[in-house]
């Protein structure tokens, strides 16, 4: 067998561990779809009232901002999978195995697709029950949820690299939650860009979460003529631009985790 296809089964077999993991531990998704539903129900029914948004209700245009942010936060299962493993010490009997050593990070990126999957599957539910429709056609919305994985898979190999470095659990969520939040609330996910002050503003119009929320509210046709895009290219071209920011995530950070992780084993 060939080095990638071995690296490619060796990742089927890693990800399949880290499914039954979750299968065993069904705790663990259940509180992580609270969080995004309890978003969803306390921006639509407290804060949506006082929000408004020209030429289209609040809701729509929320969802995909939720989304968005849902998937985000799911990201962080990879790096906290992987601190945990180093913490406990199955990252040192992974490397007694004959496998190649990119198969843990591919297995651990590739099994946290399903709970972003998951988590999709329960939001746009959620959305349906508080208003929310998709008014364009089958192939644009398969098309924005497929954006917004590829934009989760992405990160998650970020994830990878401070799990990785961090090493233990309790840190990697705290140093994580201190940097998303705040990034996914300067954007255009809960209000429009355009009624942020100035610096925040501009932050918001190149923040990548942005670009993903606004591809996404137009492939799910959520947006509205009466509510303008600001006149700049990450939101005048949002597919593109999320494509590029998750094809310039991967380069970097792919290499970035897999070295890092050959440095953890090393020690």
């Amino acid at each position: 067998m060939t080095a990638p296809l071995l690296a490619l089964s060796d990742g089927v077999t890693i990800a399949r561990r880290n499914l039954i993991k979750l299968k065993r531990v069904p705790d663990l998704i259940v509180f992580t779809l609270l969080s995004p539903i309890m978003f969803v129900l306390v921006f639509a029914y407290i804060f949506g009232s006082a929000i408004d948004v020209p030429g289209t209700s609040y809701r729509e245009f929320l969802i995909a901002g939720i989304f968005a942010q849902t998937v985000i936060f799911g990201s962080t299962w990879t790096g906290l999978g992987l601190a945990e493993d180093m913490q406990k010490g199955i990252i040192d009997r992974f490397r007694t195995l004959p496998m190649a050593p990119s198969a843990v990070l591919v297995g651990r990126t590739s099994s946290d697709i399903l709970i972003n999957v998951i988590s999709l599957v329960v939001m746009s539910l959620t959305g349906l029950l508080v208003g929310w429709r998709i008014r364009s056609s089958f192939l644009e919305a398969l098309a924005g949820f497929a954006l917004l994985l590829l934009f989760a898979y992405a990160l998650s190999w970020v994830m990878a690299v401070i799990g990785l470095w961090i090493r233990t659990p309790e840190v990697f969520n705290n140093a994580t939650f201190i940097v998303i939040f705040p990034l996914t609330f300067i954007a255009n996910t809960f209000v429009q860009s355009s009624d942020l002050p100035g610096p925040l503003r501009v932050a918001a119009e190149w923040n990548p979460i942005s670009a993903i929320t606004q591809a996404c509210r137009d492939l799910f046709g959520n947006t509205s003529p009466l509510a303008p895009v600001p006149d700049v290219w990450p939101l005048q071209h949002p597919v593109l631009a999320t494509l590029g920011w998750s094809a310039l995530i991967l380069a970097i950070f792919v290499p970035l985790a897999i070295h890092r992780y050959k440095k953890a084993v090393s020690r």
